[in-house]
């Protein structure tokens, strides 16, 4: 059992996504094809086996699992005409994703031990393989085990978020606001699958996204190369917005990240989104 605070949480009003998401299912799913449908099927039964199984399986697994879900790829996408900023940090991006993460490099374990710091500044940690690590929502006492699936850059996420938005990152870890259920979450693994779920979502393991939220995911980048730690955070935010609203539990992640990223979907294809700060659910963040 994870922590199990309960506390009055109001959600900001400019962002009214929760109250329609029925209506931004119906959207979706009417764009005229079976791929969602097809996408949710088959990621209910494999994100299942991930969170008992530290979530987010080996690399050779996520691979499948990008070559068999299609999040309505369009080749009409692939030419489009990128600014040379644009096609040049897509690329420094994509890089990011291929670095697994190496317990034995040092650069690594400092990382590891910055996240553990940034969410518990006055807690000593005894070693970076200890069951403390728990605490923090891992499934053991070892976290390099949960990053097999989603590499580096999913650490590199986590403590962007610690860093840049404490207050929220906070808030998250200790499960403060809301009605919350007796089975939270376990915080650190959930962030992974978060990762995992924006690298399909905007279809980075292409040479080029082939999808309108990845091609205007691509614009963002070139206005901030920050944009994809910033829009985890924002995608954190809103899935635990998600499960707050849905009085979700344990058994329902899956549930609560697919509708989480079909409202984050909806936000990225909006006319008027031309930064990051400008998509609604960004005032979901503590500054």
């Amino acid at each position: 059992m994870l922590f199990s605070f309960t506390f009055e949480y109001s959600m900001p009003a400019t962002w009214n996504g929760l109250t329609n998401v029925d209506e931004d299912e119906i959207y979706w799913r009417q764009k005229g094809d079976n791929e969602e449908l097809e996408w949710s099927h088959y990621a209910k039964s494999q994100l299942a086996q991930c969170f008992t199984n530290a979530m987010v399986g080996p690399r050779s697994w996520i691979g499948g699992l990008f070559n068999r879900s299609t999040n309505r790829r369009n080749d009409k996408y692939v030419d489009y005409p990128y600014s040379p900023l644009q096609v040049q940090r897509l690329q420094r991006l994509q890089e990011r994703l291929q670095v697994p993460f190496d317990e034995t490099r040092p650069d690594h374990q400092e990382s590891l031990r910055s996240l553990w710091y940034a969410a518990f500044p006055n807690v000593v940690l005894t070693a970076l393989i200890s069951e403390q690590w728990k605490d923090m929502g891992w499934q053991g006492h070892n976290p390099s085990t949960d990053f097999r699936g989603c590499g580096f850059v999913s650490l590199e996420n986590l403590l962007f978020f610690a860093r840049t938005h404490p207050k929220s990152f906070h808030r998250l870890l200790f499960k403060e606001g809301g009605k919350r259920a007796t089975w939270e979450y376990p915080f650190a693994v959930a962030g992974i699958n978060v990762t995992f779920m924006l690298i399909q979502m905007l279809d980075l393991y292409s040479v080029k996204p082939r999808c309108l939220p990845g091609v205007n995911f691509v614009k963002l980048l070139g206005e901030d190369e920050e944009a994809f730690d910033v829009l985890y955070c924002i995608a954190f935010e809103m899935m635990d917005a998600q499960w707050l609203a849905m009085h979700a539990s344990y058994m329902e992640f899956n549930e609560v990240l697919r509708v989480t990223r079909t409202q984050l979907e909806r936000e990225l294809s909006l006319e008027d989104v031309h930064r990051i700060r400008d998509l609604p659910a960004y005032n979901l963040l503590y500054q």
